[in-house]
């Protein structure tokens, strides 16, 4: 399984959100340093669930992270997030 279907598939079960996008930008790092060259290493992700109402950006972050820790900590080198609740996208 690719790394963006791992991301897709963890977030969607962990939050079950209402609003996910998942833009893969590695290539927009190609040669970058630090960057392992996959094609699978550079990520912007944008989350809206309801598991995030009550919960401050810093720690609807976190739990991403979490969720994710295995890709963060291996096979993705960087990811932008963007998080909120269902109430704070209007």
């Amino acid at each position: 399984m690719s790394v963006e279907k791992k991301i897709l598939a963890k977030i969607t079960a962990k939050l079950k959100p209402i609003k996910i996008q998942l833009e893969n930008q590695s290539h927009l790092h190609a040669g970058h340093q630090g960057s392992p060259e996959t094609g699978e290493s550079h990520f912007s992700l944008m989350v809206v669930s309801e598991k995030f109402i009550g919960l401050n950006r810093v720690q609807q972050q976190r739990l991403v992270y979490q969720i994710l820790k295995d890709e963060l900590s291996g096979p993705v080198h960087a990811l932008a997030l963007s998080t909120s609740a269902p109430s704070s996208t209007s």
